[in-house]
């Protein structure tokens, strides 16, 4: 069974939008495009080759294919990055028929939903999603994202598309490794872990004053 996993740059305040530069996504008015770039360090580029070093195919929504085909195909075969995500299947969320002059591009078709559940059942190298932001959340709704690659910048944005957006359905996660670079990136790895677990710190016999607090939040 294959597994989708987010590769996802963040800020601390949980958005995605635009990380490579200023005219990678301005949509809703976004000011901070490329705010990822002077964050990057030998160590943040070593965590993101270590991303790509086992076998993936990509899993994009439509804009976020739209900026990879316009870059990677033009990057030259010397960037490593590009030889790689050139050379592999991109499978891609879009309505419509759509033509793709990017090689090896692929319509995952009306129900993405359904074209994913099938890839995940199959035979096949992983599946990475890089950006994407509104497949993400439609996968975050349906329990598909089976690992998470954060690299999480030491910055807050304020406004922008975030990751775990409105409709997220509620996880626990179990963190399987963490390491930070000199800039103050966090590259952490995390997986989904059930449910969400709650418990209680208040005092067993609450006190009139906590009863009386609880009635006025109902």
């Amino acid at each position: 069974m294959r597994k989708v996993i987010a590769a996802t740059f963040i800020s601390l305040d949980g958005v995605m939008q635009a990380p490579g530069g200023p005219q990678e996504d301005p949509t809703g008015g976004f000011e901070h495009g490329g705010w990822t770039f002077h964050y990057f360090d030998d160590a943040t580029g070593k965590a993101l080759f270590e991303i790509f070093e086992k076998p993936f195919d990509l899993l994009l929504g439509r804009k976020t294919y739209d900026i990879f085909a316009a870059h990677w195909p033009y990057a030259g075969d010397d960037d490593p990055i590009a030889k790689l995500f050139n050379s592999i299947t991109k499978y891609v969320a879009t309505r419509g028929d759509r033509k793709f002059d990017w090689n090896n591009s692929r319509s995952l078709g009306s129900d993405v939903v359904a074209a994913i559940k099938e890839l995940k059942a199959g035979e096949g190298p992983d599946l990475l999603i890089q950006g994407s932001s509104n497949l993400i959340q439609t996968l975050l709704r349906n329990g598909l994202i089976d690992e998470f690659n954060l690299l999480t910048f030491p910055l807050v944005l304020g406004t922008g598309k975030k990751l775990f957006g409105d409709g997220t359905v509620p996880v626990a996660m179990k963190l399987l490794r963490v390491q930070t670079s000199p800039t103050g990136v966090i590259m952490a790895t995390y997986r989904p872990d059930g449910a969400v677990k709650t418990g209680s710190f208040a005092l067993p016999d609450p006190s009139d004053e906590e009863i009386e607090r609880r009635k006025r939040l109902q």
